[in-house]
């Protein structure tokens, strides 16, 4: 089959609620990327893949043996597999990418795909605002404080992690598969910001995000569109660039 398609998906945050509803939910992300590999020439994971992530130097977190199993399984085949940190994986570093062979990024980067070039970033920490976030982010990525962390003992470090994301709001919309995040185009910091890139950047034709947990597709100017690629915790939403045009499409649980 021609390997045509280049597609994006975010947020799926395995992990939370609980044990039973995260293996649901990651073998339905098994399925699409078995389903999606078929024509797949790249596919991109645009963060937050799991809720909680930190790799010792010997150990990192137990489970997604499934998920982690199908990506070697693509890579091996030759289709490349593209991962952003985000901000609930940032401590991912080079396991991924040492034993599946994943490309990992946590700063945004631009691809050209068919004449059209892409800025693709996981999204947190981007536009104007949300300054106590910046601050957790800068906490979070200074590596003195990582060195510190891996001195907790693996059972204690990641039982506090997932303790925390247990008690998110994000768990409560893995919980109950409803979503009350609203989107309002004059407060989207995302928004904001790409516009501001695409004025200063006017040959980006797509700005590919995730992080915002809504499915949002939207013109920038006559040139550029904003797609937010949603997630998998109650939208089971991916992007797919096929022909030279970007789309929103829905897994169907």
């Amino acid at each position: 089959m021609n390997n045509s398609k280049i597609y994006f998906a975010s947020d799926f945050h395995l992990g939370i609620p609980d044990k039973k509803r995260s293996l649901e939910r990651e073998k339905m992300l098994v399925n699409w990327l078995e389903k999606v590999r078929q024509d797949a020439s790249e596919i991109f994971l645009m963060g937050d893949v799991f809720d909680f992530w930190f790799e010792y130097k010997y150990v990192v977190p137990k489970g997604y043996t499934r998920l982690l199993g199908k990506l070697a399984e693509i890579t091996d085949s030759g289709i490349p597999v593209h991962l952003f940190r985000g901000n609930h994986d940032i401590w991912a570093f080079d396991y991924l990418n040492e034993e599946l062979n994943i490309n990992i990024y946590r700063k945004p980067i631009v691809r050209e795909f068919s004449g059209k070039k892409f800025f693709l970033a996981h999204g947190d920490g981007l536009g104007p605002g949300d300054k106590g976030y910046k601050f957790l982010k800068r906490v979070f990525e200074f590596k003195p404080n990582q060195f510190l962390f891996r001195w907790l003992h693996p059972d204690i470090g990641s039982s506090l992690g997932l303790y925390f994301s247990k008690k998110s709001r994000l768990a409560n919309i893995a919980r109950e598969g409803k979503n009350d995040f609203k989107f309002n185009i004059s407060d989207e910091m995302l928004y904001h910001y790409a516009k501001r890139k695409s004025d200063q950047n006017p040959d980006l034709d797509y700005f590919i995000f995730g992080h915002r947990h809504i499915p949002v597709q939207i013109k920038l100017n006559e040139k550029s569109e904003m797609i937010i690629l949603g997630d998998w915790l109650s939208h089971f939403s991916y992007g797919v660039f096929e022909n030279g045009n970007m789309r929103l499409e829905y897994w169907k649980k």
